[in-house]
């Protein structure tokens, strides 16, 4: 699972942290982050345009006990569990249609050791610079909630991301890599027809996971290229690395969500 594997175990230092200390069972952040899944898979919406969208706003509603612990954790939580959105985001090809954020919720009727999460979207909004990095309490009397957020970059409590989808530019067209495999070729059957002599009728393949592509010969008679490098096996694409197949040039691209693509 590579970059989410590594949110997972710095999400389980928290949990030997301060989610471990003191007696009787609490709210680990392992548990949040698999509702925070849950809860997108959930609430995931299929657009007439192809498009899935999700929530990109979210809200831990904790116990006395649990909200007092996160709150001493703050940023690092906080950024942690905004990862874990974004990564699964990612991973199933969902679009956010705004900044990731995440806050906890102080509420009483709540036992230690449940929680509950809110969702919902939000799309950007333009914010002046003096907001940037406020953060607000609210109330905590009987019946109330309460709540600490801001920027990541003023207050310990939201992350905000810019989305980035990977596409692939070809002879000036851009395709959308909009699945976890996607195969260029000369067949009709490929996901992506390269109309080049050169190429193989199953030539390549673009695989994506939690936001990492790779590109893997598919055994082709001359061979693919990254950058210039022959590809042996596979070999990691980033932004603008150029994909040499035949006598046909791809650059890998990632896109942020307003530019247009096939």
């Amino acid at each position: 699972m590579g970059r989410l594997d590594d949110v997972e175990r710095r999400l389980e230092k928290i949990v030997r942290g301060v989610f471990s200390r003191g007696g009787g069972r609490r709210v680990e952040p392992v548990e949040i982050a698999s509702a925070l899944r849950r809860e997108m898979d959930l609430k995931a919406i299929a657009l007439t345009e192809g498009r899935t969208i999700t929530p990109n706003v979210f809200d831990a509603r904790l116990s006395d006990a649990d909200f007092e612990t996160a709150q001493e954790w703050g940023t690092a939580l906080a950024e942690e569990l905004c990862e874990v959105v974004i990564k699964h985001a990612q991973g199933q090809g969902y679009a956010l249609l705004g900044p990731v954020r995440f806050s906890f919720l102080h509420d009483p009727v709540l036992r230690t050791g449940v929680f509950e999460i809110d969702s919902r979207t939000e799309k950007q909004q333009n914010r002046g610079p003096r907001d940037a990095g406020r953060g607000r309490a609210g109330g905590t009397g009987a019946g109330r909630t309460s709540s600490r957020s801001g920027s990541v970059t003023g207050g310990p409590w939201r992350k905000e991301v810019e989305e980035k989808r990977p596409v692939l530019e070809i002879h000036g067209q851009r395709y959308s890599l909009n699945a976890p495999t996607i195969v260029l070729g000369r067949s009709s059957e490929a996901d992506i027809l390269v109309d080049d002599t050169g190429v193989s009728r199953k030539h390549l393949q673009i695989h994506t996971q939690d936001g990492q592509s790779e590109a893997v010969d598919l055994g082709s008679t001359n061979g693919s290229y990254v950058n210039g490098q022959k590809i042996h096996g596979s070999a990691p694409l980033a932004d603008g690395s150029v994909i040499s197949m035949g006598r046909t040039k791809i650059t890998f691209r990632l896109l942020s969500s307003g530019d247009g693509s096939r």
